[in-house]
């Protein structure tokens, strides 16, 4: 096992291999065919909806939220699942600019959910908006310019709230993340650039310098990041407890 890297700073310059056109398309599809395991193990998202998705959500009509960067979709069917599960009519999109994500993610049957090849610009470019706007692990891809884009179409597109989930930087996260899928996982990207986004990511205290005003980051354990925006004027109530 090589050695662990210093984490002290973001290592802006690291690349993930799926980040990248010419990556080898069969490892993508087994990445993307993994995510599901990966996401219910480190990602939380269960928690994240009943905490801030869920206490917003309307009974009397249909809710409408926005995945950005949804890559394979996985965490967005799964957020419709629950919302169902809790008796809420709800309309996802899953958006996403990489054609290979959006082609992967249409495999599967969509139900209520939309799948755009688009970017978050492109839809406030269209005049579009929703009740939630949400993205997994996608800030620690941005540079800097790019994560303030997001930010303030997210501020244009979200009625009632945003909420931006990605990893919290640590030595313990990468030494678990490591040892954890060093078995696992073969033929996809998964642990490559899962090392690789741990390694890119923020801390608490940079992710707050970073975002501009009107934001707020939560802690989410063991290692998660939530950059949160509450529309103004919306209706929010306290987040339900876990």
């Amino acid at each position: 096992m090589p050695a662990l890297p210093r984490l002290h700073t973001r290592d802006r310059e690291a690349t993930e291999r799926m980040d990248d056109p010419d990556c080898d398309l069969s490892k993508l599809h087994r990445t993307y065919a993994q995510f599901h395991v990966i996401n219910r193990v480190v990602a939380g998202w269960q928690q994240t909806y009943r905490r801030y998705l869920r206490p917003v959500l309307a009974h009397d009509r249909t809710n409408t939220l926005l995945d950005i960067g949804a890559g394979g979709a996985d965490v967005t069917r799964a957020i419709a699942r629950w919302a169902h599960r809790d008796g809420f009519r709800i309309h996802i999109t899953a958006a996403d600019p990489d054609e290979r994500a959006s082609a992967w993610a249409m495999r599967d049957n969509p139900g209520d959910l939309v799948y755009e090849q688009a970017l978050s610009s492109d839809l406030v470019d269209a005049g579009r908006n929703f009740d939630l706007v949400i993205s997994n692990h996608l800030l620690h891809h941005l540079q800097d310019d790019e994560l303030q884009s997001l930010l303030h179409d997210s501020k244009q597109l979200a009625r009632i709230r945003a909420v931006h989930s990605d990893i919290r930087r640590s030595q313990a996260a990468y030494m678990l993340f490591s040892a954890g899928t060093w078995p696992f996982f073969p033929g996809s990207f998964i642990r490559e650039d899962g090392l690789v986004s741990i390694r890119r990511s923020y801390t608490a205290e940079e992710m707050a310098a970073a975002a501009p005003s009107g934001w707020r980051v939560e802690f989410q354990r063991p290692w998660r990041n939530l950059l949160i925006y509450d529309a103004e004027g919306a209706t929010n109530p306290e987040p339900d407890q876990p």
